[in-house]
Order: structure tokens, then sequence, then C-alpha cells
């Protein structure tokens, strides 16, 4: 029987429809063949056709945008927003405009066309990690950022224009609206409760631990108990903490550990799904519990989602958890 559940964070109902559902084979991915990069921009020893970087991760000794780097930001070749100009809000009767200004930059994770980010090292990955700390401080410094919004498409269905495996941050010069959605809740549950909504679910997965991914030392990966999207993963650090910039080393490399043994289980039980990756931190100056959310792409958005904001989810967290737990790596 169908069952309706509701989102703590946000207030959004999700309907859990098994019956509409299929096997988890059913929602593997066909194979397909790697391409072979030839007219990559991303690739090493192309950096002349990428814009100037502004940041990189390369061996001692070499020159920027030459090769020898492990990790690269260039600017986006088509930004959203520019970083040019003085952010100014203007009225016009009801509708409100305001100038595009802000941040759109690449990091491109890897010289390498196809070594996609659970392929890499734990030590590899924390390198992509630091990169996304190095340029969120950077661009926080910037008073007419707001916010900075790290997200990873991966495959033409989630949006991706380019193989190559790279990571997109945007700063914006207002919060958005769905960071606002979950700030707002977070807020609410914590006036009510006096304690964070995001440590209070973890330890309630800690101890049913039914839809339990991964955990180590100091992250837990879970599917949602509202997930909006079959598989749909969160990875939440243990500690409680605003922003991803402001962790330890040491903690990076655990969050490395955690992100390449969840991926490589969703890539193993899915057959490499399309998906998306969002990083969620806490908007200037506020309280809030950071985390990472992993999106994959196996079923579409309908009329009926978008005329009501319910979602229908014709797979429960927690047979989508115990897949990805049986997953070999």
């Amino acid at each position: 029987m169908p069952e309706l559940r509701k989102d703590p964070l946000v207030g959004r109902w999700v309907i859990f429809s098994p019956e509409r559902g299929k096997r988890p084979t059913d929602f593997v991915s066909p194979e397909e063949a790697p391409s072979k990069g030839n007219n990559c921009p991303f690739c090493q020893g192309r950096e002349n056709e990428t814009p100037l970087e502004v940041y990189s991760v390369r061996k001692e000794g070499t020159k920027p945008n030459t090769p020898g780097w492990s990790v690269r930001v260039v600017p986006n070749k088509f930004p959203a927003l520019a970083p040019e100009g003085v952010f100014q809000e203007h009225k016009e009767g009801i509708y409100t405009r305001s100038t595009g200004v802000g941040a759109h930059e690449v990091i491109i994770e890897t010289p390498e066309h196809n070594l996609h980010l659970e392929d890499q090292s734990v030590e590899e990955i924390a390198k992509v990690l630091e990169t996304y700390q190095q340029r969120m401080k950077e661009l926080l410094n910037n008073s007419k950022n707001e916010y900075v919004l790290i997200f990873k498409n991966v495959g033409k269905e989630a949006g991706a224009s380019l193989e190559h495996p790279h990571s997109q941050l945007i700063a914006t010069p207002v919060l958005p609206k769905r960071v606002a959605e979950k700030e707002n809740g977070y807020a609410a549950y914590y006036k009510e409760t006096s304690t964070c909504i995001f440590c209070d679910m973890m330890k309630q997965e800690l101890q049913e631990k039914n839809r339990i991914v991964y955990e180590n030392e100091s992250f837990l990966a879970f599917c949602p108990y509202a997930s909006k999207f079959p598989f749909q993963i969160c990875l939440l650090p243990k500690n409680h903490e605003a922003n991803m910039m402001n962790i330890s080393t040491q903690e990076v490399k655990l969050f490395a550990d955690c992100v390449k043994v969840t991926l490589s289980k969703l890539v193993q039980a899915l057959n490499k799904p399309q998906y998306n990756v969002v990083l969620t931190v806490g908007p200037r100056k506020k309280d809030f519990h950071w985390h990472l959310e992993i999106l994959p792409r196996v079923t579409r958005i309908a009329g009926f989602e978008w005329g009501s904001d319910f979602f229908i989810n014709p797979v429960m967290p927690e047979a989508a958890a115990k897949d990805l737990r049986q997953a070999s790596l």
C-alpha cells in the first residue's frame, strides 16, 4: 500500500508507491562506452582552451595554465553570473530585478578524462574537497557574495555538457530559495526543541540502522526517510559544523573516504547512473549543519510533481539502502 512521508526539515511530502516501482535491477543504467576526450578542453595539455585558472593544485615548479596540475579551477566560459559590477536591486511595480553579479567557476577534478571521482584515491578526492574549501573561503571574503553553492552534474540527463570529471561553483548575491527553506526549517526545529534537526536525524538513523549505506569515524551516508528520488543519499558529518570549509584536514580525508565508498556503491548498484551532487552549507553567520546530497537520475519529474510539489518515489529508502550496502566494491 502507498505511504506518505513528510520531510521534517522543509515540510515537503513524498508519496512512496512501491506498487509503481520495479526491481532494483530495472533502475540500472545501460552500459555506455567511455569517450577518449580527443577534443576535451579540460584535459591536461589543453589549458589554453579554457579561461585562465584562478586556483590549482599542481606539482612544485610548474607554472599556472600549463600541465602539471592535479586539480584546476577556471571561470566558466558561459557564466550564469558575472564577477564584474555592483549588486543593485530595482523595483518595478510588484516585480524586483537586480544586477547579475557573482561568480561561476569550474573545478576540474583530475587531468585524466575518464578518471571519475569514485575511481580516484581517497587522497586525490581530498584534494578536490580541499579545493572546495579554498574557493568558498575566497569567494565569501567578497561581501557581494551572499552564498556559495557547489554542485556536480554527471551525465546529460543530469545537466552535464562535458564528460570530463568536474564540479561547478556558483556564488550568488542572494540566498537561494532552497537553502533558505532548509535554514528556516532548521531554525524552527531548534526553536521548538533546542537541538539540531540533523543531529537528531543522525541519532535516529544510527539507532534504526535500516537506511544506512556507509559510515566511518566522522561521516554517515544514508538514504533519507523522505527521499524524493530512488536511491537518494545524504552524507552527513557527525560533528556539528555550519560550513564544510571549516573542517580539519583529517575530517576532509574521512569525508573523501565516505564520498568514494558511497559513490562506488551507487555506481556498482545502478551501473554508472547519471546523477547530481549538491553541497549545502550554512548561510553566512548562521548556525546550520552542512551536508552533501547525491541525487540519481533514474526517474523523471512529471506534471504531478511540478503541479503539487509532491514527489512520487517507487523505491522505499530502506530497500534502496539495503541494495547499496550490499553492493560490492
